[in-house]
């Protein structure tokens, strides 16, 4: 099984994360990190569940919220500058530039039937449009330098004004092409594209889809591949896009959308790390096995941050039949009672994004808005990873063991040896 998957599944995989698209489009996301954060802290401050806070804040609330509309408000503005300039830069093309006429190009897709800017769309909303319409600009400026239907100076100017005429004529046509779809024929470029990936987007949304996700992501790792990596650029939109609308339906204090939001695989799933391996490592800590142990007390450092790499290479778990099996399977049991428990609304739903480094417990807490009933079933989750994982443990803490014993006698036998020998 595992030759099968070694190799006919994961070169498959691989050259899908490899995908130059698909890892500009993982970066240029990641751009918008830092003000979704941000925005996030300041809507903590400012809608901490404690009634005294509230009446403590009063009227500077709604101004502790403000940045959430610059920050989340403008995740589609923000991909779109982040995706192309990767996107160019992976081309070798002058990122710059093509990162300002995709910004352009996007900008003229989200005009109102008035031909006003929709700001609406620069947000959420707009997050699928800025990611096609970043590829599509940068490909058509890509085929117009190859080709060399440009305009070039001679060698004597300036390179600024050189390289502006060597882009007016591909961001002219891109220019073109987007003003005669969304504004001759009254196109809305953001509902089509939304209803392209439709299909993606529900399936990502519903527990079948996380599930499969989950295994995919697993079944990399188990083969040495960084699973989550390799499938964000697909993912990471989807989940980008959930978050900011569950942020803002909580700022206007009304019910949240979205259950699979960003948050809820890293935070409930990923305890210590993909495979939710915490429980492995508390486990490896009480162990009688030295190099468990020891492996054990080098991974708890990192895992408390959900880095987990000592210890599925340490122990290891890549390539591991017997520990691939709890690898695989606690997250998807995980997975299925948390959706569970937050679609009949007994736990908190994420609202918040927050760094994927934050320990246990204290990420349940910020990413739910502070809500204690998805603090204490984060609890809970870290007692079912060890109940999961320990049986399989015992096993091969009992091979290790042997292993342990059998040089150790070789070891008491050679010293024998030596000791008649003298």
């Amino acid at each position: 099984m595992i030759h099968f998957i070694e190799d006919k599944v994961v070169p498959i995989l691989i050259q899908v994360g490899e995908n130059k698209i698909l890892v500009a489009v993982r970066n240029g996301i990641a751009l918008t990190l830092p003000f979704t954060i941000t925005g996030s802290l300041f809507l903590i401050v400012a809608n901490l569940p404690v009634p005294s806070w509230a009446d403590f804040l009063g009227p500077t609330a709604s101004k502790l919220s403000a940045p959430v509309a610059v920050t989340f408000g403008a995740i589609g503005l923000i991909s779109a500058i982040g995706i192309s300039y990767n996107l160019a830069k992976a081309y070798q093309l002058n990122a710059l530039t093509c990162s300002a006429v995709a910004t352009v190009v996007f900008l003229l897709a989200q005009l109102s039937n008035n031909y006003q800017l929709n700001v609406d769309n620069l947000g959420a909303a707009g997050l699928f449009s800025a990611i096609i319409l970043s590829i599509v600009t940068v490909q058509i400026m890509r085929v117009f330098v190859m080709k060399n239907i440009v305009i070039t100076l001679p060698d004597g100017v300036p390179p600024a004004v050189a390289q502006s005429f060597v882009s007016l004529i591909p961001a002219a046509v891109v220019i073109m092409l987007v003003w005669v779809v969304r504004v001759m024929l009254n196109v809305d470029i953001n509902s089509f594209f939304t209803w392209l990936v439709s299909p993606l987007v529900s399936g990502l949304g519903s527990l079948p889809g996380m599930l499969v996700l989950i295994f995919l992501i697993s079944l990399l790792w188990c083969c040495g591949i960084h699973g989550d990596n390799i499938l964000s650029g697909i993912t990471s939109p989807i989940f980008l896009k959930y978050i900011a609308e569950n942020t803002q339906a909580y700022l206007n204090h009304q019910p949240i959308p979205h259950i699979t939001a960003d948050g809820f695989y890293i935070v409930f799933m990923c305890l210590g790390g993909t495979g939710a391996t915490l429980g492995l490592v508390l486990a490896m800590l009480r162990s009688r096995s030295k190099m468990y142990k020891s492996v054990g007390k080098l991974s708890l450092p990192s895992a408390l941050f959900c880095i987990n790499e000592p210890v599925i290479f340490g122990c290891p778990i890549v390539f591991n039949p017997l520990l691939m099996i709890p690898f695989t399977l606690t997250p998807m049991i995980l997975c299925t009672a948390t959706y569970s428990l937050m679609y009949f609304d007994i736990i908190g739903r994420p609202v918040l994004q927050i760094p994927w480094t934050m320990p246990p417990l204290f990420a349940a807490w910020f990413v739910t808005g502070g809500n204690i009933p998805a603090v204490i079933w984060s609890v809970c989750t870290l007692v079912i990873s060890a109940l999961v994982y320990l049986p399989f443990f015992k096993i091969a803490e009992r091979r290790q063991l042997e292993r342990e014993a059998a040089a150790q006698d070789a070891e008491n036998a050679n010293a024998t040896v030596s000791d008649s020998v003298f």
